[in-house]
């Protein structure tokens, strides 16, 4: 773009897109360097050396209904192995005759179980028609942690 010399006095008919181009080269600077910091997600504190609540003292009882999966692809309801196919028919037996808080179904997980299998038993679960599901864990003993447990 050149600029004209002399004093013609007349308007301009050019715009200067100079100061836009600047103005929008530093915009694009400024989103490319935010960005990456957007797309991190958001830090989480997660919770350590907590002790576990009180053992719900309805797990020991016979009526319960405890789902064991000590192994990928093992499912005991009790002492009872069970076929995956027949897990849910299982427990809607077992449940037909409960009511409210007896409504409850605990899930006891091996430590190298995949988790797909532990969410495909919480489903078949919830299929069933039981909202209230429980997972087992063990204590953590005084002095130490527990086996598996992040330190």
């Amino acid at each position: 773009m050149g600029m004209q010399a002399g004093g013609s006095g007349g308007f301009q008919s050019e715009i200067n897109v100079t100061p836009m181009v600047d103005i929008m080269l530093v915009i694009l600077i400024i989103f490319m360097v935010i960005t990456p910091f957007l797309q991190q997600g958001i830090t989480v504190a997660i919770p350590r050396d907590l002790n576990n609540p009180e053992v719900d003292p309805a797990i020991i009882k016979e009526s319960s209904v405890v789902v064991s999966i000590p192994e990928d692809n093992e499912f005991y309801i009790g002492k009872e192995r069970i076929d995956k196919d027949s897990l849910k028919s299982e427990i809607e037996s077992r449940m037909k005759d409960k009511q409210g808080d007896e409504r409850i179904v605990y899930i006891k997980s091996g430590v190298g179980v995949s988790y797909g299998n532990v969410v495909e038993v919480i489903n078949l679960i919830r299929q069933a028609g039981v909202d209230q599901i429980g997972l087992v864990a063990d204590r953590k003993k005084k002095g130490g942690t527990e086996a598996g447990a992040p330190q």
